[in-house]
Formats: C-alpha cells, sequence, structure tokens
C-alpha cells in the first residue's frame, strides 16, 4: 500500500518538477517574436553561395541567433551533382536532412543510405557522416540542434575566393567545430 502511495504522489509532482523549466522567461537574447521566412530568401545572409566541397546555395531560415544558440534551420539547393562532404563528425550537434528534391547518398557510421524526396536522415553527433548530391538538381532542409558554429561555417565557406585544398577545408571544418575523417562519399 504505502508503494502504490508512493508512486502516486511521485507521478502527481512530475508536473510541478517541470514547472520551473517550463514557466522560464527567454533568455534575454532570444528571439521572442514569430518570424516568416520567405521562399527564396535567407534570414540574415541572403543566398550564400558556397565555394568549398560543393557548390550549392544555402539560405539561412532559422539562425542560431533566433533561438539563442538551440537550434538553426537551413535551406540547401544542390547544384553539385556527384559532389558532396568528406566523411566528418559534429562534436556537438545532432543534424537532421529532410530531401525536399532529388536524390543523395548518405554515409552514417558503417551504414549507407539514398535518400529521395520526402526522405529524412538522422545523424547523430560523434557518429561519422558523409553525403554526395546524387541527382542533377536537388534540394534539402537541414537542421542543427543545437545550432553550434555550422551557420558560421557557411559564411565562411561563402567568402572563399578560390575552392579550398584539403587541407583548407580540414582547417575550416575543425575552426567550426567538425572534424573531417575520411574522403567524400563516393556514388556508385
Amino acid at each position: 500500500m504505502q508503494r502504490r502511495y508512493f508512486l502516486r504522489t511521485s507521478l502527481a509532482a512530475l508536473p510541478l518538477a517541470a514547472a520551473p523549466v517550463a514557466l522560464a522567461p527567454p533568455a534575454a537574447d532570444r528571439n521572442t517574436r514569430g518570424f516568416k521566412a520567405s521562399a527564396g530568401e535567407g534570414r540574415y545572409h541572403g543566398h550564400l553561395q558556397l565555394k568549398g566541397v560543393n557548390q550549392n546555395i544555402l539560405d539561412v531560415k532559422v539562425s542560431g541567433k533566433d533561438t539563442n544558440g538551440d537550434l538553426a534551420i537551413f535551406e540547401q539547393t544542390s547544384r553539385s551533382q556527384g559532389r558532396g562532404t568528406p566523411l566528418h563528425v559534429h562534436l556537438g550537434q545532432d543534424e537532421i536532412f529532410y530531401v525536399l528534391d532529388g536524390e543523395y547518398a548518405f554515409q552514417v557510421g558503417e551504414d549507407r543510405h539514398r535518400l529521395r524526396t520526402g526522405d529524412s536522415i538522422f545523424l547523430p553527433r560523434h557518429v561519422p557522416h558523409a553525403w554526395t548530391q546524387v541527382s542533377p538538381r536537388g534540394h534539402m532542409l537541414v537542421t542543427m540542434q543545437p545550432a553550434g558554429k555550422l551557420e558560421e561555417f557557411f559564411v565562411a565557406m561563402a567568402a572563399l575566393k578560390t575552392e579550398p585544398t584539403p587541407q583548407e577545408v580540414a582547417q575550416l571544418f575543425a575552426a567550426h567545430d567538425m572534424k573531417v575523417v575520411g574522403p567524400p562519399l563516393k556514388v556508385d
């Protein structure tokens, strides 16, 4: 009988334990207003024309600045068939890709997957992963949680004047809390 009473009162108290977190005011530097990110527009940087591992266009839809670093969402227009990222790890972020259009090959750890329109994939932090664009064109939504330094990484890749060497790519990755651990994914 005492056990049943303990369980019942413990379960009843759970909402009270979560109340301080749920009712806490937002951080001072967190956006407290909703916003719209229109089609074809980036939130802070306009279109970022990448000049690194691919020549894709990236639009920041939700910035880490909007969420106090909790989340970032990017829209990627892929124009680099047969190209993709080197095998790498994110030291502090989970990553989710949702394919809006096209086809991509992904490697997550030892597993390989083909993603097509409507497919999504979860890439946990600390797990080596890479992707390569298979179709002539593609379009993906990329979510990072927490935001980390990926937005700054994309801004740095867009600012390059020439395509970087593999050593420069590794340095750029390292400066943004990622580590290159292998070559880009080859597609059969």
